[in-house]
């Protein structure tokens, strides 16, 4: 009975394809982790106030809803929320404020 062995160039392909599925496996694996871990963060900080840690409460103004914290009264706005409350005002001091704060 002869007994063959595999060649180099199989033994590569073999090779080679369990490091892709190890690779593929520990990806998923990050991906997972990832999302639990952005899962975590949003619910530690989801309507809790940036400055004090206290619980935020949404107000409406100017008919824009708004997080006003419970704690220290700060205000919070969400991406574009200050936008919406300028194109209501006529507010040039505010319009030029917020140039410094806008990316671009």
């Amino acid at each position: 009975m002869s007994t063959q062995h595999p060649s180099n160039s199989e033994e590569e392909y073999f090779a080679r394809k369990e490091y892709e599925r190890l690779r593929k496996l520990a990806a998923e694996k990050d991906a997972v982790q990832a999302a639990d871990k952005a899962k975590k963060r949003q619910e530690l900080h989801y309507m809790h106030c940036p400055k004090c840690g206290g619980d935020l409460t949404a107000i409406v103004f100017k008919q824009i809803e708004v997080d006003k914290c419970t704690s220290c009264a700060g205000v919070w706005l969400d991406n574009g929320e200050l936008e919406q409350i300028l194109q209501q005002e006529d507010a040039k001091l505010l319009r030029r404020i917020l140039k410094v704060f806008h990316n671009g």
